[in-house]
């Protein structure tokens, strides 16, 4: 069995269960294809090469002509690294690896965090800031970063104004709440990293 499978973050909906209202997050897994088969005596390691299907092409069927040229079919093309030989696993299938799943199986769903750009103390790092009052002129600055070491210095991982986002973030052992099969689509309870439209990666525990 492959151990995860890449997908879309569509965003953020509710369902109901009981009474309850459970926040979910649905990832779309339709359009990816198995492009390739890596073997420890071919490659030197193992592994499934995945694809998803550019839009104008989807609910075509596989061509081996794509593997030609897989920049113009395919959006992205992604590698589940295996710790032995894949069984049952063959180039042109369709990677529906989410079917493996079921409710209430735990996974790890990892992604690239949304990119927020030059962002400052308070925002970056939840500093408090200076004083409201009393002629404080501090505003919204980090406040003194020398070091009494030496002249000049600055601690390593002092928290500074700078980039913020775009970093790989994993949100860990979080529930499938409901395996949309029509869809192609899984439905886990909570948020996980990543705006609307990019990708993610599925790992079951």
């Amino acid at each position: 069995m492959v151990g995860g499978f890449y997908g879309r973050k569509i965003g953020m909906t509710q369902l109901f269960s009981e009474n309850q209202v459970i926040p979910v997050t649905i990832i779309d897994a339709s359009s990816w294809f198995v492009t390739d088969v890596r073997t420890k005596e071919r490659d030197g390691y193992y592994a499934v090469q995945l694809a998803k299907v550019r839009k104008r092409y989807e609910g075509e069927a596989f061509s081996p002509a794509w593997l030609k040229n897989k920049k113009e079919y395919f959006l992205y093309v992604r590698e589940v690294p295996m710790t032995s030989a894949p069984e049952g696993v063959e180039i042109g299938t369709a990677a529906d690896f989410f079917k493996l799943l079921a409710a209430g199986d735990i996974v790890d769903v990892s992604g690239t965090t949304k990119g927020c750009g030059f962002a400052g103390v308070m925002r970056k790092h939840n500093f408090s800031g200076g004083r409201k009052s009393h002629g404080d002129m501090m505003g919204r600055r980090p406040g003194s970063i020398g070091s009494l070491t030496k002249s000049g210095h600055v601690i390593k991982g002092k928290g500074l104004p700078g980039h913020m986002g775009v970093k790989k973030r994993t949100m860990q052992n979080l529930e499938i709440i409901k395996v949309i099969t029509e869809s192609n689509a899984i439905a886990v309870k909570g948020c996980v990293p990543g705006k609307a439209g990019s990708l993610v990666f599925v790992r079951k525990k």
